[in-house]
């Protein structure tokens, strides 16, 4: 059946922002143009007018105090088992829901917005809602891009061999690895940039993605994911190049 679309303000902003970070120390907090990676997305999320909330995530109470400061929420710090390298999100997702709704501070969807993607806009957010709402039937939605390295080009080991990650369901046809990209069908990755879900979705299926999802197609840098050192150089190089810009972002105290 058709679900209830839930209207603006009825969304909550999820902002993970753990403090162990290996390959790049301190990521979340790390200045970037002046001021800490995670202070762009808080801004972000602020000034799409789509949530009615916005909270970090983080087990941090350093973490916490900054993200007060640029205007987030941090109504509880996460228990530190949910906030190891292996983690899966899922964990302090339904931690966090759970105690918001037994406050009576729940909402009808939330969004995951995660730190390492500072060129998201605004303007992201509100396109991607816009999309969700609009649809009406799928358990989430998710930010998708075209992948730059084809899975069909990808081999997995068999003992000392190697085998095609996945193949042409056509036997007679010529194999997909063997296939120029442009003939390939498209294939798409998921990257940083939003996921939006119902919060049911987390509370009754244990589940933050559903079985229903559908692509929210980034655009441009919107995905643009720092996880590598190598990618906060090129971060830089792409802000003093002027080919991306920031969100705005505001100092509360």
């Amino acid at each position: 059946m058709p679900q209830t679309v839930c209207q603006p303000l009825e969304c909550l902003a999820l902002i993970p922002a753990r403090g162990g970070s290996k390959r790049i120390p301190n990521k979340n907090i790390k200045p970037l143009a002046g001021h800490p990676l995670f202070a762009y997305t808080i801004g972000a999320a602020l000034d799409s007018g789509v949530f009615k909330r916005v909270i970090v995530s983080t087990e941090s109470p350093e973490i916490a105090a900054i993200a007060k400061q640029y205007g987030a929420e941090v109504p509880y710090l996460r228990p530190a088992l949910l906030a190891s390298d292996q983690s899966p999100d899922i964990e302090w997702i339904q931690e966090l829901l759970s105690q918001l709704q037994a406050q009576g501070e729940g909402a009808p969807c939330f969004s995951i917005l995660r730190p390492t993607s500072p060129f998201r806009t605004p303007q992201t957010i509100r396109r991607a809602w816009e999309a969700f709402t609009a649809d009406g039937q799928a358990d989430s939605l998710r930010a998708v891009e075209p992948c730059n390295e084809h899975p069909a080009k990808m081999w997995q080991m068999a003992g000392n061999r190697i085998t095609p990650v996945i193949r042409n369901p056509d036997p007679t046809g010529t194999p997909w690895h063997s296939t120029p990209y442009q003939a390939l069908p498209p294939i798409f990755v998921q990257n940083a940039s939003l996921e939006i879900a119902w919060t049911r979705v987390v509370l009754e299926e244990g589940s933050i993605a559903g079985q229903t999802i559908m692509p929210f197609f980034s655009e441009g840098h919107e995905g643009f994911d720092i996880n590598q050192p190598k990618d906060w150089v090129v971060a830089e190089y792409l802000l003093s190049q002027h080919q991306v810009s920031l969100p705005n972002v505001r100092i509360c105290v």
